[in-house]
């Protein structure tokens, strides 16, 4: 979610107007009204302000990213020698063209 995202949806949750999220922020509507349209993106310290204005408070958190792979089993693919890894790499894909035949096949069916 955006920084325009978050100031919209939680202004709008709390039924406030950029008129009055500005007084109560000390700022101007046509500030609040920028950062909603995309147009600045606001500083951490801006955001943290607004919210807190509106009773919110700003959270950041990290995770780890979701992978499709093994790091380790990547890295010890990569330190195999070309070869092995081309004679790997063309024992799955003829196991990828055995599967879709018999994919084939059995929708034939």
């Amino acid at each position: 979610m955006s920084a325009a995202e978050l100031l919209k949806s939680t202004r709008e949750r709390h039924g406030i107007s950029q008129r009055r999220l500005a007084l109560r922020a000390g700022t101007g509507q046509a500030a609040i009204s920028r950062i909603e349209r995309g147009d600045v993106s606001p500083t951490t310290e801006t955001l943290q302000r607004l919210l807190a204005a509106m009773g919110e408070e700003l959270f950041f958190y990290a995770r780890p990213l979701e992978r499709d792979y093994d790091p380790q089993h990547m890295r010890a693919t990569l330190a195999r020698p070309a070869a092995d890894r081309m004679q790997l790499a063309m024992s799955w894909n003829k196991l990828a063209g055995r599967l879709s035949e018999a994919g084939r096949r059995a929708r034939e069916r």
